[in-house]
């Protein structure tokens, strides 16, 4: 594996569900530690401000480390645990999985289960289970051994997803690039900026709870007070049998993604052309999407932080997002590290003031 296949199977593996990112969290700490002055906010975010040849503008990246999971809701005297999700869910992907619940004693391995298909009647066969009435099983015949193995309501449940390169070495496969793949693009860029001169103080941000409401985007936002920022996420790609041509838009391995239009929020336009303009002058290829896009990320929060913060979208494709087994590409990966660190070159006073000029 090289630098990169390792980032991303260090960071997808860890876990870190909405409000329990210690373990993802310690990670990303250690690697930002090599690359500037490291601190947090209140919630958990993890902040890291590397000034560069001036004190201003502040130039926010942000990249959510939690990931979609769930939480143990109640344990039935048999012994099955009932859980809450965290994140959003499609319940079609959750059956067959395997988790792991993390307690005080250490790592509980176990399944998600529901009534066996072959006690289902043509009613039930014909619908899609839902998640209330799914299960995780550790292998236990009753609460007291559920107990004693250590599980207690409320603790955290990860997914499991072995991160793997795949055939051709080009595509990886694991649970968590939404958004630790954000996370490595931010951390190759931050490393590759070490060796150049920027006119600009770089503050790149892993967010915590994004996936249950952009909170830790609110609260670090506020910390870190910046005059510009680029969000670094994964975003679902529809180029699968059975979605149409116009469904088909966004392809893996056609480049990272710059959004022009979202429901949460409209990328400043100057930002967004100067992503794309940096793009056209450097040959690396990007893909442009302007369709409805459900769910947000920490850019809605951001770019109404004070009186309004100039803010695009930068992702990733990837397919099968949010489900215990995503794609991502390594063309798109590499190709976003490089827009990113060509545009984070350009974003001197002059420049981000002009992003506000009406």
């Amino acid at each position: 594996m090289d630098e990169v296949q390792v980032l991303l199977k260090e960071l997808t593996q860890a876990g870190g569900v909405p409000g329990h990112e210690d373990d993802v969290r310690r990670l990303l700490q250690g690697h930002l530690r090599q690359l500037g002055e490291v601190g947090h906010d209140k919630l958990g975010s993890v902040i890291c401000t590397k000034q560069g040849e001036s004190a201003e503008p502040r130039v926010m990246l942000a990249a959510h480390m939690d990931e979609i999971g769930f939480m143990v809701s109640h344990i039935t005297k048999d012994g099955f645990v009932r859980f809450a999700t965290l994140g959003g869910w499609w319940d079609h992907v959750l059956l067959g999985q395997r988790v792991v619940i993390k307690t005080k004693k250490g790592d509980v391995p176990g399944t998600i289960g529901a009534k066996p298909p072959h006690l289902l009647s043509d009613e039930e066969r014909s619908k899609m289970v839902a998640n209330k009435d799914m299960y995780m099983d550790i292998g236990a015949t009753s609460r007291e051994e559920v107990e004693e193995a250590g599980v207690r309501v409320a603790d955290p449940i990860v997914p499991v997803g072995e991160f793997t390169v795949l055939a051709g070495g080009r595509s990886y496969l694991s649970k968590a690039f939404d958004d630790r793949a954000g996370c490595a693009v931010m951390l190759t860029a931050m490393r590759r900026m070490s060796s150049i001169a920027h006119p600009n103080t770089l503050l790149a941000v892993a967010t915590v709870q994004e996936e249950v409401g952009l909170r830790g985007a609110r609260t670090s936002v506020q910390t870190v007070n910046p005059d510009v920022a680029i969000i670094l996420e994964a975003t679902g790609v529809g180029d699968v049998p059975g979605v149409g041509e116009e469904g088909q838009a966004l392809r893996l391995g056609r480049g990272p993604v710059i959004t022009f239009y979202r429901q949460d929020m409209i990328p400043n336009l100057p930002l967004r052309d100067l992503l794309r303009d940096t793009a056209e002058k450097h040959d690396i290829p990007v893909q442009i999407r302007a369709d409805r896009i459900r769910g947000g990320t920490d850019g809605a929060a951001i770019h109404l932080h004070g009186s309004g913060v100039p803010t695009v979208v930068l992702s990733l494709p990837v397919r099968y997002v949010h489900s215990h087994s995503s794609i991502m590409h390594r063309a798109d990966f590499d190709a976003a590290v490089d827009l990113l660190t060509g545009v984070l070159q350009q974003l001197d006073r002059k420049t981000v003031s002009g992003l506000t000029e009406w």
